[in-house]
Formats: C-alpha cells, sequence, structure tokens
C-alpha cells in the first residue's frame, strides 16, 4: 500500500514540514489495523491529545488525521475481504505485566534464588538472542543479584561454576554457538556435580547462521553435545511466559539433584510477548537446600556420598572439616578424591547417569489437547506449542481424532509419555529442525513417527501444521 503516498496527501495542507509529514505514517498505518481488528480508535486518540496537544497541537491534530485516515482507508478501499475480532482473552483474574520471554528467564531465575534465600549470580557474554536476560539481570542488584560480562563465552560459564561451588544460585545463557565454546566446561559441572542453569536461547545455524531468526537446531547439542558421557537434564519452555516457570524448575532440579541443567529457549519466544499473571511470592514453595555443617563419618567428610535421589552434598568452601578436592578429573565413590581405577570410573559414569534419568520434574512435565487416544497425536517441543494447539484444536471442529503433547522435559522424557504415544496410530513431530525431536523419540520408545520440518528461520503457521496432520488423518477427513 502507498503509505507514504496516503499520508502525505492527508496532511498536505497540515502545516507541517515534510520530515515531520513522513513521521505521521506509522499512525496512518494503525488505524488500517484498527479497521482491519474492528479496535475502536478513541484510546489512541486520547492518548495522542495527552502526549503532543499542550506542546506541539500541529503534531497532534496531524496524527489524529492520519489515525483516522487509515481507518477509512480500510474501510473504503475494498482491499481486505474481512475483518478479524479477537475476543476477549479468558483468563483467570489476577495482577497481569507484559513480559517478553527474556524478561521471564530473567525474573525466573532471580525468584528461584529468592526462594532458596540465596544471591543470584549471572555470567554471561553478549550474544544474540540472549542478551536482554544479562540486561534485564543487571537491573537487579537491589534483589540480590551479581550479574558479570565476562570476556568470552569459557570466563562465563567458568565464573558462574566457581560461584555455585562458592554456595550461590548461579546460571549463564547464551545461544547455540556459545554453548559449543561451554561444552568443556559443562563436562566440569557435570563431573564437580555442581547446580548450574544454562540458558540456550536458539537461533539460526549452524555457525553465525541466522543471528537474529528462530530456530530449534540445539536439541541433540543440549542432550548429547559433550565429550565422555555427560547427561544433562533439558527442559524446554513453550511459551513466552513459561519461560519464568522453566527457569524456576530448571534452577530447582540443578539444586535438588545437584547438576547443571540446560534451559532451551529461541529466538521467537523470548522476543515475543505475552500477558503473565504475576504470582502471589507468598504461596510459591521455598526451595529448600541444605548445606553441610559438619560431618560424622569416622572416614572424615565424603564429598561424593549421595543421597536417595543421587545427588552429593553441597558443602561450601571454606567450613571447617568439609574440606574437598575440587576438578574435573575423575573421583573416587564417596570419598572424592583422585580415581584412575577402571571399575570406579565405570561406576561413577553410572551413577551419575542414574542421577539425571531419575529426575522426577519440579513443574509440568508437558501439556496436552484432546483426547488421549486417536488416530493422530502431534508432538512438539519449545516455541511451537501455539500453533500445535491452534492447529490441534481447528482439527478437533472438523471432527478429525487429532491430540497434541508439547514436551517440555526433553531430558530424562517424562515417565508415562512412552505409553501415551503407544495409544495413537500417527505421531506428527513439528520442528524447527531437520526432526531431532523425531529422532530421539524412534530412538528411545522404538515406534514410527513423521517429521514436519522447517527451518526458515521463521515460527511454523497454524495452516502449515494444519496441512501436515490432514496428510496423515483416514480418507474420510
Amino acid at each position: 500500500m502507498p503509505i507514504d503516498r496516503l499520508t502525505a496527501e492527508t496532511l498536505k495542507n497540515s502545516g507541517l514540514p515534510t520530515k515531520q509529514i513522513d513521521r505521521c505514517k506509522n499512525f496512518f498505518t494503525l488505524g488500517l489495523l484498527c479497521w482491519l481488528y474492528d479496535r475502536p480508535l478513541e484510546h489512541t486518540l486520547n492518548y495522542i491529545n495527552a502526549k503532543f496537544a499542550k506542546k506541539t497541537p500541529l503534531v497532534a491534530k496531524a496524527n489524529s488525521d492520519v489515525l483516522k485516515a487509515g481507518y477509512d482507508y480500510g474501510d473504503n478501499a475494498e482491499l481486505f475481504p474481512v475483518q478479524y475480532v479477537v475476543e476477549k482473552a479468558k483468563l483467570p483474574p489476577g495482577r497481569y505485566r507484559k513480559l517478553t520471554g527474556n524478561e521471564a528467564v530473567a525474573l525466573g531465575l532471580v525468584t528461584a534464588a529468592r526462594l532458596a534465600g540465596k544471591d543470584l549470580f549471572y555470567g554471561s557474554y553478549p550474544i544474540t538472542p540472549a542478551t536482554d536476560i544479562l540486561h534485564s539481570l543487571a537491573e537487579l542488584k537491589h534483589a540480590g543479584v551479581v550479574t558479570f560480562q565476562a570476556e568470552d563465552e569459557i570466563a562465563a560459564i567458568g565464573s558462574a561454576i566457581g560461584a555455585s561451588f562458592g554456595g550461590a544460585i548461579a546460571a549463564t545463557g547464551t545461544s547455540g554457538p556459545g554453548v559449543a565454546l561451554k561444552s568443556e566446561a559443562i563436562g566440569l559441572a557435570v563431573m564437580t556435580e555442581l547446580p548450574l542453569v544454562i540458558v540456550n536461547v536458539q537461533r539460526g545455524g549452524p555457525s553465525t547462521g541466522l543471528p537474529t531468526k528462530t530456530e530449534q537446531a540445539d536439541l541433540l547439542q543440549a542432550v548429547l553435545g559433550r565429550n565422555g558421557e555427560c547427561p544433562v537434564p533439558v527442559i524446554a519452555a513453550t511459551s513466552p511466559s513459561d519461560c519464568f516457570n522453566a527457569a524456576v524448575e530448571a534452577a530447582t532440579i540443578a539444586v535438588r539433584y545437584m547438576t547443571p541443567v540446560m534451559l532451551l529457549t529461541d529466538g521467537y519466544i523470548a522476543n515475543s510477548a505475552e500477558p503473565w499473571l504475576i504470582p502471589d511470592a507468598k504461596s510459591m514453595a521455598k526451595l529448600e537446600i541444605e548445606h553441610p555443617t559438619k560431618t560424622d563419618d569416622a572416614a572424615g567428610f565424603q564429598p561424593y556420598r549421595r543421597n536417595e535421589v543421587g545427588a552429593r552434598p553441597w558443602a561450601i568452601p571454606g567450613t571447617p572439616g568439609l574440606e574437598h578436592r575440587i576438578g574435573g578429573l575423575e573421583k573416587l565413590d564417596g570419598a572424592g578424591t583422585v580415581s584412575h581405577d577402571p571399575a570406579n570410573h565405570e561406576k561413577m559414569v553410572k551413577l551419575r547417569a542414574a542421577k539425571v534419568a531419575g529426575i522426577r520434574p519440579a513443574g509440568a512435565a508437558f501439556s496436552w489437547t484432546g483426547p488421549e487416544r486417536g488416530d493422530v497425536l502431534i508432538v512438539g517441543w519449545g516455541g511451537t506449542h501455539g500453533a500445535i494447539k491452534a492447529a490441534t484444536l481447528e482439527l478437533r471442529k472438523q471432527g478429525a481424532a487429532v491430540s497434541a503433547c508439547q514436551i517440555r522435559y526433553l531430558n530424562p522424557f517424562p515417565q508415562q509419555l512412552g505409553e501415551l504415544l503407544s495409544r495413537f496410530k500417527t505421531i506428527l513431530v513439528p520442528e524447527l529442525n531437520l526432526g531431532q525431536l523425531a529422532l530421539l523419540l524412534r530412538a528411545q520408545y522404538r515406534i514410527e513417527t513423521v517429521s514436519l520440518s522447517k527451518v526458515r528461520g521463521q515460527p511454523f503457521t497454524v495452516g502449515e501444521i494444519t496441512a501436515g496432520a490432514k496428510k496423515l488423518l483416514p480418507p474420510s477427513h
């Protein structure tokens, strides 16, 4: 549409210079959108008058005029076959605020630290699209947050591991290329069994790839991308507001099981925004942490003696009598001293793997839409949730036996997932990659899956998923 020309024609007698007239075109566009979505103009007109009328009345009148002109253009140009009406959202009552995914991660990490009665340390190197987490946390020093902008990705995670060893809730954030650089240090956190949250805001790759575009191609990297047997729990947020819950859960799993945890978001949900119901902090469960202060073991402190969930004690450095060795070399079971014994190494590898395999979710392991049996189950993860759910609801309106499962806990998979998958004739897996979750599902459960892949740096549309599912339905649909 010739928005520049239409704006200029509307304001040709306004008395404003050409440069200022050009700046009014945003309100022409907004007026057009108000018509397209059947929204009233009164709120925007009041805003314009409150902002400009006293100091620059000509600007106020010009913006008001082009707003109305844009609305009238939509009404009269007959370019659009329909108007859209967005119904009022059915949201639980409470106090809401707008929140992006990156902002939600930041608040989730701070909340987890406060629930644990600890400071938060965040060590990070700026990288698109994760940098806003660092920006948000840097503004929260009053909430017990320490941020460190490191000189590189390795220093960033190294500082976070050190902070965790010192007893803080520690996190580091990056995107896929940064995770590649951090991989050796992630192995160090696995070997030392220290709690750490690693946030990966995924973007298009490989290498520098598409820094400002979204993708989901780091799943295999998150689950498997380290040397040695190096298991790490993986949680994927499903929406901007869910990033808050996922961050709290990642920190909870990290300290409960004494392990690094990978939190996956992506560029789409990191930069998207939605209403977020501010939780009642008093109703949130405390994150209970016990640091040993003494040992009753006759052999002295045993830093790798495990509790009922396989976690070792989190001893604060400098606690008298609890001195212990830390580092990347293999540990002697229980005592934690360096060991090169083959049998001990195999035992410790299996203990670390069993600990991660036995993790029980700290929140919803997955979300479900529709019945638990049917023709097609659409299985997704991460930021595809909205499109998958909308497509499933639309297909069900058409009478199709379709359901959806959005997996949040990707390593280990939810206990009941395999049995649920077996209840459907076909499994469709839409992903912004070439089939990474589909590969893991086939390996874990020995089932056939159908991949629906997209790697264009853009999220799925509802229509794309609807069309993919229809191809798998019985002929009657």
